[in-house]
């Protein structure tokens, strides 16, 4: 998704040709060569679009960001933040006369600024010490709110000595006490920050009411990491203070979205009592208080995104199949398909007038900004920032179907190696997504596009978990974290082996963390695997549970607790850990030692089983923090071994 940074101001035009006679495939650099795309949004007058291009700099280790001014007529882009590299969050000002944005010097936290449209230099509202991690104008454009963290507490004394701290459900990465971020306002014009909140409950989320008066926040009881999944909707009136608790559904704290009458506010909830394992639906709730209702009943998919139209229906995204599928949303009637040819959409915003802005991508071209004067209008490409990736030879991209165990119609996706030939076995590698509740779709894959380069057929199937066909298929992975979706993947191999292309004397599993999780499992249980690559990989729940940001959630797909109702033993049984000793295949193992979310005890945990059970094993860590490298360089390096280690062991290397 990203690219070697670019000097000049005007950054692309409309689409152009491809490089004629360009016939070389996706390569190790070429990681680097993409630009990534994110937070598109429309100007007021819907005549420009602003986005956030992301470019990778080797040199120095690190992605610049760019806020980028879209022409919608021409498709003229330039830049209008030369000189910072940082930047996103990037929103208009109700007028469309100014931009807000986060930036941040260095390694300085990020703080609010705002930009003329007309020119000038932008100004920095904030100089919080924690930094701004939110903000939303206020209706009228005249103020914002913003979010900070608060500042810890200066002992004195002999007590600045005394370091102790509270964990609760916290990760074991902490080395001091959680801190809640509150809500400030502060005059668009620069000032005085006021605080709003306090106390010991978080604000992770801010929207305002149309009135400019109420204003919206997500709020978690306490800051620890492992109460995201305790998160409410509260409305405050910022002149008496009162608030009132919108929702009483808790989950992960979705982005309220307010109907264009403000009376209705639009989130996203889990269909069923285990958060994230059951799909996620639209909610709609007045904002004057009532009952919850059902926003998109008929659409039986784990949505990811809605957004309101201005005549009131809302358009509504989710992985669909081995695609991402838009639909238009009425109250109170049946959703509409939307048929926006080859893009899977991704980041999307809608204009006053009803237009899209849209960042897409499609099989074998990276993403883009695309524009739709409508819902139903076909998709504008404005950009061509990847054209030189997608001119290269990348690999078919195909959706293949079986019938999984269990009744379930499964579905995956298929990259031949570029020069593919009709009648030809080849290698096989499995590449398996996260989550569980991830899936694989037939969009642009940068990784999925270098293995295939390498000859091989890569094989990204969805299994019992994903969350692209429906609520029973997502939920039929609890407590069945392992042996079902290893089943599914594994049908999923055996529809491929029928079809006379797979040399089955290399075959190959990989993925990163529930990916990582599937390898560990299908190594253990299935002796068909010529290398094996588990990256971050959930090797044990126990750890999980007890370790990790996200730690008691895991409860919500395990029966709960481990440590309530005999349940120890079921943690157990679906860790590949208590079957380690029957993995034989030569194995990867890949974690950054800073992971929150799966912790490098249980990688330490699987290279020591497989090294005491004679089994070839290499442990790579990368002394960072995130749960995959967040630096160019160390992407890259993943990539390299990645490929590397399979293509030494189909080599008969050892």
């Amino acid at each position: 998704m990203l690219s070697r940074l670019a000097t000049a101001l005007l950054l692309s035009s409309v689409a152009i040709s491809p490089l004629a006679g360009q016939t070389r495939r996706f390569e190790l650099n070429d990681f680097g060569r993409e630009v990534g795309w994110s937070n598109p949004r429309l100007s007021p007058d819907g005549r420009s679009i602003v986005a956030v291009t992301s470019r990778v700099n080797y040199a120095e280790n690190r992605f610049e960001r760019s806020v980028v001014l879209v022409d919608v007529t021409s498709g003229v882009s330039r830049s209008l933040t030369p000189g910072r590299r940082n930047v996103g969050s990037v929103e208009w000002s109700p007028a469309g006369d100014a931009l807000a944005f986060l930036d941040r010097d260095g390694d300085k936290p990020a703080q609010l600024f705002v930009l003329p449209v007309a020119g000038g230099e932008a100004r920095r509202l904030t100089d919080t010490k924690r930094g701004v991690s939110g903000f939303a104008w206020r209706p009228d454009g005249k103020a914002f709110a913003f979010l900070t963290e608060d500042e810890p507490v200066e002992l004195t004394g002999e007590e600045k000595f005394n370091k102790s701290f509270e964990v609760g459900d916290n990760m074991y990465l902490e080395q001091a006490a959680s801190l809640p971020s509150h809500l400030w306002t502060i005059p668009a014009e620069g000032g005085q920050a006021a605080r709003v909140t306090s106390g010991q409950r978080s604000v992770t989320g801010v929207s305002w009411a149309p009135d400019g008066r109420r204003i919206i926040l997500i709020v978690r009881p306490r800051p620890h990491s492992g109460e995201l999944i305790n998160a409410t909707t509260i409305v405050r009136d910022l002149e008496s203070g009162a608030e009132t608790v919108l929702t009483d559904q808790r989950g992960f704290g979705s982005s309220p979205f307010i109907s264009p009458d403000g009376k209705l506010i639009a989130t996203i909830a889990s269909r069923g009592t285990e958060l994230g394992f059951h799909s996620g639906g639209v909610v709609l709730t007045p904002l004057a208080g009532g009952p919850d209702q059902p926003g998109a009943p008929g659409i039986d998919r784990n949505i990811n995104a809605v957004r309101w139209l201005p005549d009131g229906r809302m358009i509504v995204m989710a992985a669909d199949g081995t695609r991402v599928t838009a639909w238009l949303q009425p109250l109170g009637g049946p959703a509409r398909r939307l048929d926006w040819g080859p893009i899977d959409p991704g980041g999307i915003d809608v204009g006053r007038d009803g237009a899209i802005a849209l960042i897409g991508e499609e099989p074998n071209h990276p993403s883009e900004l695309y524009y739709l004067a409508s819902a139903d209008a076909a998709p504008k490409r404005l950009t061509d920032l990847n054209h030189d990736v997608a001119a290269l030879e990348t690999g078919r991209v195909e959706a293949i179907t079986w019938q999984g165990p269990d009744g379930f119609a499964e579905n995956g996706v298929i990259i031949y190696p570029p020069g593919y030939v009709a009648g030809r076995k080849y290698p096989l590698v499995l590449n398996i997504h996260g989550g569980p509740m991830g899936s694989s779709t037939e969009g642009w894959d940068a990784s999925n596009q270098y293995f295939a380069a390498q000859g091989w057929i890569v094989f990204s199937p969805n299994y019992r978990g994903s969350n692209n066909l429906g609520d029973k298929y997502q939920s039929a992975v609890i407590n069945d974290a392992g042996d079902g979706p290893g089943r599914d993947v594994m049908a999923g191999v055996a529809a491929l082996k029928a079809r006379g292309i797979v040399d089955e004397t290399k075959m190959a599993v990989s993925g990163w963390s529930y990916g990582g999780y599937m390898t560990a499992w299908l190594t253990a249980h299935y002796q068909v695997w010529k290398a094996a690559v588990a990256g971050a990989a959930v090797t044990d729940w126990y750890d999980w549970y007890n370790l990790a940001d996200m730690n008691t959630w895991a409860g919500y797909g395990l029966g709960g607790s481990p440590w309530r109702n005999n349940n120890a033993m079921n943690y157990w049984r679906q860790s590949p850990m208590a079957y380690a000793h029957q993995i034989k295949t030569p194995t990867l193992i890949l974690s950054d030692t800073g992971d929150p979310r799966v912790t490098v005890t249980q990688s330490y945990k699987l290279y020591h089983a497989l090294k005491d059970n004679g089994t070839p094993v290499q442990f790579i860590a990368y002394p960072i923090g995130g749960h995959f490298p967040g630096d160019p360089i160390h992407q890259r390096d993943v990539w390299r071994r990645w490929a590397g280690w399979i293509a030494q062991r189909f080599s008969g290397g050892n």
